[in-house]
């Protein structure tokens, strides 16, 4: 066959991947649904209640012919008054937004300034543009000043990650100070930190007390924190303006799914009115986290390094045989393996202290050996 040596050299490195249906009996530990939103009822029932009220239920066409919808407008316009932010669009998904961001903003006599550990998306993106790319070394905003210090670019723009995917660590926060001081468009992709850490969790931008400017740009996922589906990119107008005329994954792919809209607007609703209670259950999840395996995460991702490929998959079908599913992430995705659990809000303290007790009792002598 076409592709068989290929898929061997991948089964052989223990890197082949396989789509798998799980019970539902099962601890789900490894999505990112971190607020539990994509099990909640109430949010999906008021999202369809949405949608049958506002002919029709599907956009069916570009979202600059006729796919526009006056929910797609009525989720943005609120996500703008919480976030600050002059303006923002709806995109289809968090890779597709990447896509538009940075193949769209970064033109032949600009640089694109890029944390090594940015999400695949954005690398993907970093390659089919005209102008230059420096990639700086995982938050290190020594290296990133001297970039910017020494460029002659027209435009200097930097992409980071608000909680980084694999990682699990928060940017710094002088990356803000670092934009404004050398004039650079910033680019911060809160995929996995909207939703998960700030007083009113809208994240980095929240937690830090950032007001955006003309110059930043908060993208973030739907299928996360706010258990949906697509993504939303805010900026000023000016720059809105631009992405609408020149971003090929808003001009030429279909708008994004109304319900999907729909549920995501609710679970926006819903999360502002339930801070208190939200937080309350971050903050107990990470505690235990700090107080079985001595490490506190900066928000809902817990990564647990593992010697080796192959002591990763067994780690992870050691907790399934206890009913508790995780996360083996293995390169090139990463650079040394990981077991990566997600403290979810919607799992039972009690199951994830489980958890947390079977990964901390594994004996590191053993090839399940555990680097914390």
């Amino acid at each position: 066959m076409f592709y068989s040596k290929e898929l061997d050299t991948l089964r052989s490195s223990l890197r082949y991947r396989e789509r798998q249906l799980y019970s539902d009996k099962i601890v789900d530990l490894a999505s990112n649904d971190y607020l539990g939103l994509a099990y909640n009822k109430e949010i999906l029932a008021r999202a369809i209640e949405h949608i049958d009220t506002s002919a029709p239920h599907s956009p069916a066409a570009s979202m600059l012919i006729n796919g526009y919808h006056k929910i797609h407008k009525e989720f943005e316009d609120e996500l703008c008054a919480a976030n600050g932010f002059e303006s923002g669009v709806v995109v289809g998904s968090g890779f597709c937004a990447n896509i538009a961001l940075i193949e769209t903003l970064v033109r032949r006599s600009d640089e694109l300034f890029i944390d090594q550990s940015y999400h695949a998306s954005g690398i993907l993106a970093s390659k089919l543009i005209g102008g230059k790319v420096s990639t700086f070394e995982h938050n290190n905003m020594r290296q990133l000043e001297s970039f910017l210090k020494n460029s002659t670019a027209h435009r200097r723009i930097v992409a980071v990650e608000g909680v980084y995917s694999m990682g699990g660590d928060l940017v710094d926060k002088e990356v803000f100070e670092l934009a404004q001081r050398y004039d650079a468009i910033l680019i911060v992709d809160e995929a996995h930190s909207s939703g998960v850490v700030g007083d009113r969790l809208l994240g980095v931008f929240d937690l830090y007390n950032i007001t955006p400017t003309h110059r930043h740009i908060k993208m973030g996922t739907l299928g996360k924190a706010y258990g949906s589906f697509g993504s939303y990119i805010l900026s000023s107008a000016h720059i809105n303006e631009y992405l609408i005329n020149r971003a090929k994954p808003i001009i030429y792919a279909t708008a994004p799914s109304l319900i999907q809209t729909a549920i995501a607007l609710e679970s926006l609703r819903y999360i502002g009115e339930n801070l208190a209670p939200l937080r309350a259950k971050i903050d107990r999840r990470k505690a235990i986290a700090k107080e079985i395996l001595g490490v506190e995460p900066d928000a809902l991702i817990l990564n647990i390094p593992q010697v080796d490929t192959d002591s990763a998959m067994k780690v992870k079908e050691k907790l399934l045989e206890e009913k508790i599913l995780v996360a083996a992430i293995r390169p090139p995705t990463v650079p040394r393996s990981i077991v990566r659990m997600i403290l979810r809000v919607a799992v039972k303290e009690q199951d994830i202290s489980k958890a947390c007790f079977s990964i901390a009792s594994l004996d590191v002598s053993t090839d399940l050996c555990l680097s914390i």
